[in-house]
């Protein structure tokens, strides 16, 4: 299984995430859910910019990825996981529902926490959402949430297994709870019982504190909902809200080098 895993993670991860990207893509063309206020042209040059850049950076310093990391680990008998004995397909099914868990944490801790919120809110400068929001995050965000995913592999001793499909699941889920997609309401009540869907993750994007400063999710809805951070609706309702936050509005300062200077400005410490 570790030889499968290894030998097509890239190819598992680039079609799964193709594949999403084009179908939400084309889904928002089809069924949008709110018009754009900005240059689609303009922000999908500065979030996939993100991405590339992002992804070369962590290859850089994390040239193995997570997947490299569970290997190691196990290798080693390393982690929880490798010294409880639990049968092969329970240790990925807990895996992935704790590494889901993890995420919600940090989501939260990157808000609560004034340092981390500095390398975050460059995710909440996005004044539209769609497919391609779901990839701008700053490196050094990106650079920390891989060392915290590496040392809850390495500590839980989580299956290689495991991280490939948490890792294909978080880009999908990704992609697909911050695209501009019209789901009909009874559709959307259904599905968050289980997953974020993009009318709850939007809640997130609000340009009102109190509303952004909920619904960490990413994946499961459920963290949410246990920990009393989840909000239903936008007070503003979904047409009308405003989304990013209110000292970033400038389109001048939201080019892909602007953005990337967010956390080192005196007005980053603004809530």
């Amino acid at each position: 299984m570790n030889s499968f895993v290894m030998g097509n993670e890239a190819a598992i991860r680039l079609g799964c995430f193709f594949g999403v990207f084009l179908i939400m893509a084309l889904w928002e063309i089809v069924a949008p859910r709110r018009p754009l206020t900005q240059s689609k042209k303009t922000r999908w040059f500065v979030n996939l910019g993100l991405t590339f850049l992002n992804t070369g950076i962590l290859r850089l310093f994390f040239s193995a990825g997570a997947v490299g990391a569970a290997l190691f680990a196990e290798s080693r008998g390393w982690g929880l996981f490798a010294q409880v004995g639990l049968s092969p397909w329970l240790e990925v099914l807990l895996s992935v529902l704790l590494l889901d868990f993890i995420i919600y944490l940090q989501h939260a801790a990157f808000h609560f926490l004034p340092l981390l919120w500095r390398l975050h809110l460059m995710h909440h400068t996005d004044l539209d959402l769609d497919v391609t929001s779901g990839a701008r995050f700053h490196p050094l965000e990106m650079l920390l949430s891989m060392g915290i995913k590496y040392g809850t592999v390495i500590i839980l001793g989580i299956p290689a297994l495991a991280v490939l499909i948490f890792e294909v699941l978080l880009n999908a889920v990704s992609m697909f709870n911050h695209a501009n997609i019209a789901i009909p309401g009874f559709i959307d009540r259904v599905l968050r019982l289980l997953i974020v869907t993009p009318d709850m993750h939007r809640v997130h994007h609000s340009v009102i504190i109190r509303e952004h400063h909920s619904n960490f999710g990413f994946n499961l809805s459920w963290w949410d909902r246990i920990l009393g951070t989840y909000r239903a609706q936008p007070e503003e309702g979904h047409q009308e809200m405003t989304l990013g936050l209110a000292n970033f509005r400038s389109l001048n300062e939201l080019g892909i080098l602007g953005i990337l200077a967010v956390p080192f400005g005196k007005r980053a410490k603004s809530r």
